[in-house]
């Protein structure tokens, strides 16, 4: 077994154990994948500011999120088709998040469902992901099932209503399960961890939807329904209607922009995500730590702000925290130690950034993560760049 010491380490070993249409469905984006790119690389652009001879005992990452106790700023984003990445997947980082402390987000296209993992955490409070479909009856339901097993959070997507073009998915022809082709069967037969958790699970398709979506029982009829079913006309007016149906807190997904971000407080959100879908929808958009300081500016005395996209450590981590994130969200970080080890491996990412944020919190002077601010990081002066 490897030493595993970051993310890329369990990256590393996804990609080894994961067969390809699903480790490529987690690690691509949309065309050109520029924006995919630039969620990680606009980190690197920002430096610390180291800090000497400061008291640095007593240090705390914990804070709140929505008003829930975290043990990081930190909460595991909806992902689809985790149960793909590792069998049971979404139960298996369900149970790692709540063993640590952090909140987890069931994706409505996840392949355990809703109850699946109330289940499998014996009810542990966890958020859910909503899409808005076309079948409105659908949408109602969900929120129903979602409030049924005790889902304190639902956070609604709103930068999906078409999906964008990733060249990857289209040449491996991602399906869950995986059509039987002679391609897909000789890479599956190189991970023989995966085929064997999933010989032992019931739980190969989209959990949420299948027997529970109006006529989808087979795969052919959840293949369609999928197809037809993400709703173009999705606007504000749906977004107050959720809000009037929805009792719970409510977080706002894919924020890019100050005038959305104005919006998402008019609609009467507890907080957004500044979110550009992990560059899986629209290529050449601004990164989202990019994004982060302007929407900050503009709304965070409203509403919270969270944000998402590109991190891959807790130096990650404590910039978003410095340029005003009240809160992260780790999707690809978690998925890649899901298809690495397991629920082990989702721990040890966890493991990994709380370390890391940790550490980097005490090389710049600081003890309290709440506490955080601008002062610790400024950007990398580019040839080129004037005063």
């Amino acid at each position: 077994m490897p030493v595993i010491t970051s993310i890329e380490d369990l990256r590393q070993l996804a990609r080894k154990r994961v067969p390809r249409m699903f480790y490529d469905y987690a690690d691509s984006g949309s065309w050109s994948e520029s924006t995919y790119r630039a969620n990680e690389d606009d980190f690197h652009r920002l430096l610390l500011r180291q800090r000497v001879a400061v008291n640095l005992e007593h240090r705390s990452t914990r804070t709140r999120m929505v008003g829930q106790d975290v043990a990081m700023p930190v909460a595991i984003a909806p992902t689809g088709l985790a149960g793909m990445q590792h069998a049971d997947g979404e139960i298996l980082a369900a149970r790692a998040a709540r063993a640590f402390g952090i909140p987890f987000t069931l994706s409505t296209m996840s392949i355990c469902s809703i109850e699946d993992v109330a289940a499998a955490t014996h009810n542990h409070p966890f958020w859910f992901q909503l899409y808005v479909m076309r079948d409105r009856t659908f949408i109602e339901r969900l929120m129903e099932r979602a409030a049924q097993a005790g889902c304190p959070v639902l956070v609604l997507t709103l930068d999906l209503q078409i999906i964008g073009q990733r060249h990857k998915d289209l040449k491996n022809g991602l399906s869950a399960p995986p059509r039987l082709t002679l391609r897909n069967l000789a890479n599956m037969m190189t991970r023989p961890r995966w085929c064997a958790g999933m010989l032992r699970t019931s739980r190969r398709n989209f959990g949420n939807v299948m027997g529970h979506a109006k006529g989808v029982d087979t795969m052919h009829s959840l293949a369609a329904w999928t197809a037809e079913q993400f709703d173009p006309t999705l606007n504000w007016d749906d977004v107050a209607w959720i809000r009037r149906k929805w009792g719970g807190k409510l977080i706002l997904k894919g924020i890019q922009e100050v005038e959305d971000a104005r919006l998402a407080v008019d609609s009467g959100a507890d907080a957004l995500i500044v979110s550009n879908h992990g560059g899986r929808q629209l290529d050449g958009a601004p990164s989202s730590i990019a994004a982060l300081p302007e929407i900050v500016d503009a709304v965070a005395s409203y509403i919270e702000v969270h944000m998402d996209g590109g991190i891959r450590s807790g130096q990650d981590v404590l910039k978003a925290v410095a340029l005003g994130a009240k809160g992260t969200y780790i999707g690809r970080s978690m998925l890649y130690g899901l298809g690495a080890m397991g629920e082990s491996g989702v721990t040890q990412a966890l493991r990994i950034i709380q370390r890391e944020l940790d550490l980097t919190m005490a090389f710049c002077g600081c003890t309290d993560i709440a506490r955080v601010d601008r002062a610790i990081v400024r950007p990398v002066r580019r040839y080129g760049d004037v005063d």
